[in-house]
């Protein structure tokens, strides 16, 4: 006689568990993008000064490259919580290294921003990693990015400003970090790299 025995619950409830090689991914993750942030702490006021004058808020274009950290994060690692995680471990590094921000104010952000891209993954209920989930994550940090900045660093400013910047850094997120975060992880899992993990397997069987 044969028995059919069911699906043992820990083969779901273990696509969500987090391993030892996911926090050291997610880690490796966090301060590779830490070190985007410093490069472009510094070097995105020579375009916000030239984009500023043309229109109010429109510099919120640059904000794309703050927010891959939780976007590319979330994909690579694919269990709850990772896009928070990447995305505020890189913002701490950020602030001890020091920036024109501040420390706290920069870890605020990196929580906000990683939240914004965590509750698109949630949505989806961490199950669906394609190119268009990529984009809404990004355009989720963004917009998370854009409305904490307007009341944390633009108070007072009037409609327009508010509307620009926020349209501006969702687009941003949506395109940079989105984009740019799924693009990167594709090439990344192409190399074998990324074969303890379900994104390095998925580009395995489309090769």
């Amino acid at each position: 006689m044969h028995t059919v025995t069911s699906p043992s619950p820990v083969s779901t409830s273990g696509r969500f568990r987090w391993r030892v090689v996911d926090i050291v991914v997610a880690s490796v993750i966090a301060v590779a993008c830490a070190a985007v942030f410093l490069l472009w702490n510094v070097g995105y006021e020579g375009p916000s000064s030239v984009l500023k004058p043309l229109l109010p808020g429109i510099q919120g274009l640059l904000a794309g490259p703050w927010l891959i950290a939780g976007v590319l994060g979330g994909l690579i690692i694919r269990k709850p919580g990772a896009a928070i995680y990447t995305e505020t471990v890189a913002a701490v590094i950020s602030a001890l290294v020091g920036n024109q921000w501040g420390g706290p104010l920069t870890i605020v952000s990196g929580l906000v921003q990683g939240l914004g891209a965590e509750i698109v993954f949630l949505i989806f209920l961490y199950g669906v990693w394609r190119l268009p989930v990529a984009m809404l994550a990004g355009a989720g940090a963004g917009l998370a990015c854009g409305i904490n900045d307007r009341i944390l660093w633009y108070p007072g400013t009037d409609t327009l400003f508010t509307v620009v910047y926020i349209t501006s850094t969702t687009i941003s997120g949506a395109v940079i970090a989105g984009l740019g975060a799924w693009l990167i992880t594709r090439a990344v899992a192409r190399t074998g790299a990324l074969s303890r993990f379900a994104a390095g397997r998925e580009a395995g069987v489309r090769v």
